[in-house]
């Protein structure tokens, strides 16, 4: 077989990358003893949460599975069922080497941004599982150990009354009191009474006050007990996100995220530069080539990559790294499962600008019996040392919750 350059990153090409690991296999797969090993399958279930999670297994001839998750959205299981045949008989523990063989092959399907990345990062997730359970490290070894032992959770918060400031305060107060977190988030972009046509993105000066209010009284009730943040999901024009932002700026907010639409960066960066008020921004950006631009241009005080949609818990890694040259913050957005979820805390735990990850399932009440282990206590994550993630699935609670039509995994 003759290989060069242009037909190397062909995606369309004839040969697979195990043929070529096989003419490579010195380099690529021959390493001795229990290191020694393939890919032998990729399996997907989907979990009815509060999200469609989608969990990722892949198996080897060792008889070591690694558990991922990726995430939800249409497409993303029959997108990792299109990319198993690129994976098979491959060594598990080349992790970059894969991505990257991902990104190429289905570059033709949108690998730049998208379902198809997220689905590539569900594959990504469980090779660090089992490539800490094959070297016997924890996954957080894998990225070049850890800053912390535990990772701090913020609450992702709702109320039956979401536009009501007092029901917002009331449910503030319950969750740091009752449940036990120091870090909250409520919607912002809640009817206010005062809307004329919600399609022009435009924030009438009652609407203002009305969102300013809730702001005032969170903050109030919580004080210095709970760091408050606030999503407006992408829904205002840049001039409403500047005047909100400077209408909240006196008030103790954590940050405020997502205010205008992800598409135009110039318009980010001007939001942005206009307020004193901390802007978060990045869970509808791909990989770290789209938010090392958010980066660069300050466009961004804090930046929420999500780990199972951004590219996995490299890419995430390294989008830290950048934002690390720039001294911002990363505060991870996560709806997942408990799978994904320890991932982040992997991930957070292994970079030293970490401030948080989400948690946004406290009204779902199994969501960790999902797993064996206990993954949030008192608002934080205690980072495992065991090999892998450091959680099992319990089967018998994902069958419960299973999608409908969906199957279980196989047995290892």
């Amino acid at each position: 077989m003759s290989l060069n350059y242009e037909s190397l990153h062909d995606p369309n090409a004839e040969y697979t990358m195990r043929e070529l690991s096989a003419e490579t296999m010195d380099v690529t797969r021959s390493r001795g003893g229990d290191r020694d090993l393939e890919i032998t399958d990729v399996q997907t279930t989907m979990v009815d949460g509060n999200f469609p999670w989608t969990l990722v297994r892949v198996y080897t001839d060792a008889g070591v599975v690694g558990t991922g998750e990726a995430y939800w959205g249409a497409g993303v299981p029959e997108l990792i069922a299109r990319m198993k045949p690129f994976v098979i008989g491959e060594n598990p523990l080349d992790i970059d080497r894969l991505y990257e063989h991902l990104i190429q092959k289905m570059s033709g399907e949108g690998s730049v941004e998208g379902v198809t990345v997220t689905a590539i990062s569900g594959i990504e997730v469980a090779l660090h599982d089992l490539a800490g359970k094959v070297l016997e490290v924890p996954a957080y070894q894998l990225l070049g150990g850890k800053y912390r032992d535990r990772m701090r959770v913020y609450c992702d918060c709702h109320t039956e009354e979401e536009a009501d400031p007092e029901a917002c305060a009331d449910e503030a107060e319950r969750v740091v009191e009752e449940l036990g977190y120091d870090a909250l988030k409520f919607d912002l972009d809640v009817p206010s009474g005062f809307e004329k046509d919600r399609a022009n993105r435009h924030l009438r000066p009652g609407e203002i006050r009305h969102k300013a209010e809730i702001v005032e009284t969170v903050t109030e009730r919580v004080k210095d007990e709970a760091d408050v943040s606030f999503d407006c999901h992408w829904t205002f024009s840049g001039g409403s996100a500047k005047r909100l932002a400077e209408a909240i700026e006196e008030y103790d907010v954590w940050w405020l995220e997502d205010p205008v639409p992800p598409e135009n960066l110039e318009v980010q960066e001007e939001v942005t530069k206009s307020t004193t008020t901390p802007i978060a921004v990045g869970e509808n950006r791909y990989r770290v080539t789209e938010l090392r631009r958010l980066i660069e241009n300050q466009a961004v005080d804090i930046v929420a990559p999500d780990l199972p949609k951004v590219g996995g818990m490299r890419e995430t890694r390294k989008i830290a790294d950048v934002a690390n040259q720039y001294y911002v913050p990363v505060a991870m957005h996560n709806v997942a499962s408990p799978v994904a979820t320890m991932a982040a805390a992997h991930v957070g735990a292994a970079i030293p600008n970490s401030l948080a990850v989400e948690y946004h399932s406290y009204e779902l009440g199994w969501w960790g019996d999902l797993v064996e282990e206990e993954v949030i206590e008192d608002g934080y994550i205690e980072v495992p040392d065991q090999p892998g993630l450091g959680v099992t699935l319990d089967m018998d609670a994902v069958e419960e919750h299973m999608v409908d039509g969906e199957e279980l995994f196989d047995e290892a």
